[in-house]
């Protein structure tokens, strides 16, 4: 074996396939839980644009996920 080869060391865990459409579930239910705080006991607007920032990321990339493999750019499970 050359010394200037190099090969990729995974452990098991990141082999194994995950749940897609339960991260997916997730995301959103995580997302939606997020906008119910809109109508907490905010004083200020920093926490309100935290909250819908993060919120719009999550289902951004649920999405985002969607159409890569929808076009066969990600590998489906």
């Amino acid at each position: 074996m050359a010394a200037d080869e190099h090969h990729e060391v995974y452990a098991p865990d990141q082999l194994k396939p995950g749940n897609r459409k339960r991260g997916q579930k997730g995301a959103i239910i995580s997302a939606a839980i997020m906008l119910l705080y809109f109508w907490g006991n905010q004083q200020g607007k920093t926490e309100m644009l935290w909250l819908a920032l993060i919120a719009v990321g999550l289902i951004a990339v649920v999405i985002g996920d969607a159409i890569l493999r929808r076009n066969g750019l990600r590998a489906n499970d």
